[in-house]
């Protein structure tokens, strides 16, 4: 029989990002306290040989990987070669390396970016498959979506227990703004935050405005992944989402209001709006392991508007 969650060694990758930040705090709020977490410094994860190496030698109970190459729609386009290769490496790597090391249960970490272009919404697991991802965000995508199959293919042939994860769109206190990665929310409050500070008469938002998003706030989404990797054990996908969709448009709207700018919106509609729309259906997660998003979106900009105030040098410092 299984040790109880809370004895159980967990492994990170990547955690001490944005997202691997909040998972290590969810871990611990669920009284896990053995928790490894190696920096891209101390094991390059891009290396099979280190990956295998650090995972063998902390023979941990779970491993759960969330390390990462990610950008938003500009670094999609300028690097689609190398943000396919080295996140279908980090992932491939891992999971060989949680199978050799015979660990219990690896819980992998994919994304939204994944679902085609034209999916229904809200997305449905089942739509994985019906199409092929938006052009920008589509080698990442399906860097991911490889370690869903081959979790699934590990699992009919060796057995190993492997479950996988799709948040949508984060967002929250410690994300990137860095302009060469950042995501449409640390963008847009970069931009605001820039422009009222300068006293400008308008900002320059990429696209038209009237694709859709929805956005996960990081701890919600962190709180998702503890709760999966305690009681989930299939071998297929999940979605975790907050049921909330919202036009770019009004997310500017907002943002604009909440950081005191008072200027004019500038559309550049020669620049993508990247996947129509997104909204997903949380309810596998729901009824898997009883996961909800709690978070007030207001709630949850003004704090990460707040972060960013207070941390700006180091916000911005921030790299892939």
């Amino acid at each position: 029989m299984a040790e109880p969650f809370e004895h159980q060694h967990v492994f990170v990758t990547g955690g001490s990002g944005f997202l691997g930040t909040s998972v290590r705090a969810a871990l611990a709020r669920r009284g896990v306290t053995r928790v490894t977490s190696p920096t891209s410094s101390e094991v390059d994860l891009l290396d099979r040989a280190a990956s295998t190496a650090a995972i063998e030698a902390a023979r941990p109970d779970v491993v759960i990987h969330l390390a990462a190459r990610v950008g938003g729609i500009g670094a999609n386009m300028e690097r689609p070669a190398s943000l396919y290769l080295e996140n279908l490496l980090l992932g491939t790597n891992v999971i060989e390396a949680a199978r050799a090391a015979g660990v219990a249960k690896t819980v992998v970490v994919g994304t939204i970016c994944s679902y085609p272009k034209l999916t229904p919404v809200p997305f449905s697991e089942t739509s994985l498959w019906n199409g092929y991802p938006e052009e920008t965000n589509a080698p990442y995508g399906i860097a991911k979506l490889a370690h869903l199959v081959h979790l699934q293919a590990n699992r009919a042939q060796y057995g190993q227990r492997g479950i996988y994860l799709m948040p949508t769109n984060l967002y929250g206190p410690g994300d990137k703004f860095n302009p060469a990665v950042s995501h449409v929310i640390p963008a847009l409050i970069r931009k605001c935050v820039i422009a009222r500070d300068a006293g400008d008469d308008d900002v320059e938002v990429w696209g038209t405005g009237s694709a859709s998003r929805e956005f996960l706030f990081v701890d919600d989404a962190a709180r998702g992944i503890a709760l999966a990797a305690e009681h989930y054990d299939g071998d297929q996908p999940v979605n975790l989402g907050a049921n909330r969709e919202l036009l770019i448009k009004e997310l500017v709207e907002m943002i604009a209001e909440l950081t005191g700018f008072q200027g004019r919106i500038r559309w550049n509609d020669s620049r993508p709006d990247g996947q129509p729309r997104r909204c997903v259906d949380a309810s596998r997660a729901r009824e898997l392991f009883d996961f909800e998003a709690t978070t007030d979106f207001r709630d949850g900009l003004r704090e990460t508007i707040t972060w960013y105030e207070s941390n700006r040098e180091a916000a911005e410092a921030r790299g892939s």
